[in-house]
This record gives C-alpha cells, sequence and structure tokens, in this order.
C-alpha cells in the first residue's frame, strides 16, 4: 500500500521548460504536445508576445514567445526552439521555449507559493515554485499566460 506522500507525488506532473536560461514548468495536465515548429508565420500588428502562427498536424495554432511574454532577452533569429501545445477554451497554443526538459512529478506539498519579493508583473504569471536539487523551478500559470488583456511582465 502506498503511503499518502507517495500518492502525492504521482499527482503533480511538470514539463520542464528552459527560455533564456532560467527554467520553468507546466503543469503536464495542460500539455497536448510538445514539437518542434519547422516554420512560424508572422501576423502582421500582431502584440509582441504572439510570434506568428504555426501548423500543428493540418491544426493552426497561435505562437506565443515565452521569453517576450516573460520580459526576457528577445530571440535571435536562428536559436532553438521547442512549443508546448496547450489550449484554453477550444483553442490551441504553441508556448515558445528555448529547449524541452524532462517531465518531473511533484507533491503539492513541495509547491511553494510564489515569494513576496518577486516583481509583481512576474507574480501574475507565476503559478508557485519547486525547489530543484541546483535552483528554483518557477511553474508558469498557463491561463494567465494565454491572456493576451492582461500585460506580462513587458508592461
Amino acid at each position: 500500500m502506498r503511503s499518502e506522500q507517495q500518492a502525492d507525488a504521482l499527482t503533480n506532473g511538470l514539463v520542464t521548460v528552459e527560455v533564456a536560461g532560467q527554467f520553468f514548468g507546466v503543469p503536464l495536465s495542460r500539455v497536448k504536445h510538445v514539437f518542434v515548429p519547422d516554420r512560424v508565420s508572422p501576423v502582421p500588428l500582431a502584440p509582441p508576445e504572439v510570434m506568428g502562427l504555426l501548423n500543428l498536424r493540418g491544426r493552426i495554432v497561435t505562437a506565443l514567445d515565452l521569453r517576450t511574454r516573460l520580459g526576457l532577452s528577445l530571440r535571435v533569429a536562428g536559436d532553438p526552439m521547442v512549443a508546448l501545445g496547450v489550449e484554453k477554451g477550444g483553442e490551441m497554443f504553441g508556448l515558445i521555449a528555448d529547449k524541452a526538459g524532462e517531465a518531473i512529478w511533484t507533491t503539492q506539498s513541495g509547491i511553494e507559493p510564489a515569494p513576496a519579493n518577486l516583481d509583481e508583473r512576474w507574480a501574475r504569471l507565476c503559478a508557485g515554485v519547486y525547489r530543484l536539487n541546483d535552483g528554483l523551478l518557477t511553474l508558469l500559470d498557463v491561463d494567465r499566460l494565454l491572456d493576451l488583456n492582461h500585460c506580462g511582465v513587458a508592461a
């Protein structure tokens, strides 16, 4: 029989990504696809964080650049990228990161609230933090990331 702690550990899967040298986690339950986009078509007059549109198995997907959305250094042409396919309201989005990591499992008790001294613009997009052996993993709030009506960090 598993202990409560072991059962808790199996309930919080995270997909890890690297963006501009920083590590982030996205709930595994929200990630439908992890893929390398072969081409992103720019969209005129789109907000800066909208990198463009891409094709995911015949479905048109809005690509959001996490570097821009999180106020990190800008992406340079030719930089490696990976997309996490997430869905909201029946629409698919591709969250563009630099690298995909591994899926990890955490306990609910291991996820801590965002630090009080975190910049409020980042705090709006942060669902908490998880301690790794060699640093912290910032957990992203997918719904807030996709809400382009509210400013991200670049405001």
